[in-house]
């Protein structure tokens, strides 16, 4: 609620606005003021009751330590508006906290200038916008750089000569994404132009080797995976698209080296791959195959709108299970399948309570199989959960 985003060319504006929580605020400090001020005349304009006859004969004798006793209402009255300073103070970071405003100090002089500049607020050329309340322009960024030791790794990343040549510094973005300093800020450089020889067309480019030039000799291939089931927790590919109509378009969540995309791709499905790096070039490898590499971590709110896709894939389970699935569904047509696939489970009580918080969904069941995986690090099997599942039409 704290602010609103306005398409500028190819970038978004984020914009601060006035909310019910900061009007709220603002009253409160407008009248500790006006409550301070009437304090103040009441205190120096008091008379005592020995001296109120006296007054009223004209003739009114001031005690020798009167003066004593308005310096001390004074001290009084000074401290009263300390206090309620202070209080303005915590009130002010209260509300910047609440909205997620400044949860970096710009002020701080180990910063880099260019990350002081983007951070730096810039009030709109035509002063308030009387339709939204927006008053200026606010920058992006994760709460979680603020950290210290995500905000000198922050320092580093925005650490470059501004119009030159960005730094190689892709594990750097990964460290900092993987630790919820998301979404990182723009930087004024320029990306290396590398050159990405031997580009196949479509559909040679799903399963061709891709050039050492481009992504070394790392190679994420793996041909067999929803082809050829290794056990009763895979499901074929085929399978799963004829539980659903009109398939057309695929989330893979964290879907690595884009096989499920490609798998996907050979039957007309487009499939968005959501992806880190994590020491290897998977997002250079999964776009050489000519497929769309999506950098982002799963723990972020997905940067899709609302019921877009009409199957929505995802390997292995996560933590903060509720909140995942709460904006998977969010972004889940009605009649949309999600494939749950081999999410391991630790155990009948956490198998138990993933199942309850499926059920909250409604989803009907067109596929469920709890069985035992190896273990990808050789340790023993794990208990998994495969399913397909088939989301509900709601409302009116």
């Amino acid at each position: 609620m704290g602010s609103v985003s306005l398409k500028i060319g190819d970038g978004t504006a984020r914009f601060r606005r006035a909310t019910v929580c900061s009007s709220a605020l603002h009253i409160v400090m407008l009248l500790s003021v006006v409550i301070t001020n009437l304090f103040a005349l009441y205190a120096f304009k008091y008379v005592p009751a020995s001296l109120a006859g006296n007054r009223q004969h004209g003739d009114i004798v001031l005690p020798q330590d009167h003066h004593g006793n308005l310096d001390i209402i004074s001290d009084h009255v000074s401290l009263i508006v300390r206090e309620i300073e202070s209080s303005q103070k915590k009130l002010s970071q209260i509300e910047r906290e609440i909205l997620g405003y400044e949860t970096l100090d710009v002020s701080k002089p180990n910063l880099p200038l260019e990350l002081k500049l983007f951070l730096h607020r810039h009030p709109l050329p035509l002063g308030r916008d009387s339709r939204t309340g927006i008053t200026e322009m606010v920058s992006s960024v994760g709460h979680s750089c603020a950290r210290a030791a995500d905000l000198l790794s922050l320092s580093l990343y925005m650490a470059y000569k501004p119009g030159e040549e960005c730094p190689a510094d892709a594990h750097l973005q990964h460290k900092l994404i993987s630790r919820g300093c998301e979404p990182l800020p723009r930087r004024r450089c320029r990306s290396a132009a590398t050159s990405k020889p031997g580009l196949l067309p479509l559909p040679h480019s799903l399963w061709k080797p891709v050039s050492e030039k481009i992504v070394g000799s790392w190679n994420g291939f793996d041909k067999q995976m929803w082809v050829n089931p290794r056990g009763k927790n895979d499901f074929l590919i085929d399978d799963v698209l004829g539980l659903g109509r009109n398939i057309r378009l695929g989330f893979d969540i964290g879907g690595g080296a884009g096989n499920f995309a490609a798998r996907m791709a050979e039957k007309n499905v487009t499939v968005v791959t959501s992806l880190l790096n994590d020491r290897n070039p998977v997002s250079d490898f999964v776009a050489a195959r000519g497929l769309f590499p999506l950098f982002l971590s799963s723990d972020q709110r997905f940067p899709f709108y609302d019921s877009v896709f009409d199957l929505v894939h995802t390997m292995y389970g996560l933590e903060k299970t509720d909140f995942f699935l709460f904006d998977v569904d969010r972004v889940l047509r009605p009649g949309g399948l999600l494939w749950l696939d081999n999410w391991y489970v630790a155990g009948e009580k956490k198998k138990g309570e993933l199942t309850v918080l499926i059920e909250k969904f409604t989803y009907k069941k067109l596929k469920w199989v709890v069985g035992e995986k190896p273990d990808p690090s050789g340790l023993g099997k794990k208990i998994c959960l495969s399913a397909v599942l088939q989301k509900p039409a709601r409302g009116g």
